[in-house]
């Protein structure tokens, strides 16, 4: 059975590379993160979305939940870290609709590559 956990340090480091790469779109108060224990998946991490049918009947705004495998993701040093959360903010779509981006065009290890460079760039000339 996969328990989760929610992940309170990890939604602060989205909320600050979300700032930091200037990410606007993306409303860090309507995405949460969790750690999965005992998912059986070949994944590191994986974003969620709520259902339209569900927001749309319950009268939500837009939801996202970012789950971490942790018996995975703890393994990772902090730049691989730092990677896999900016992968995963890369399925927010910019309308921040409750939809998920594809792999592809703005969804790739290069895009990756590029925004965590700017990210600890950045980090770098404020500290």
């Amino acid at each position: 059975m996969v328990k989760y956990k929610r992940a309170v340090e990890e939604e602060k480091v989205v909320s600050d590379l979300v700032k930091t790469l200037g990410l606007s779109y993306i409303d860090t108060t309507r995405i949460r993160v969790v750690y999965s224990i005992g998912a059986k998946t070949k994944a590191i991490a994986r974003i969620w979305a709520i259902p339209k049918a569900i927001t749309l009947a319950f009268d939500l705004k837009p939801l996202y939940v970012i789950e971490l495998v942790s018996e995975k993701f703890i393994k990772l040093n902090e730049d691989q870290k730092l990677r896999v959360l900016i992968h995963e903010l890369l399925h927010i779509p910019e309308s921040f609709s409750g939809g998920l981006r594809p792999h592809g065009q703005k969804v790739n290890a290069r895009v990756v590559n590029r925004l965590y460079k700017e990210y600890t760039e950045r980090k770098k000339t404020t500290s």
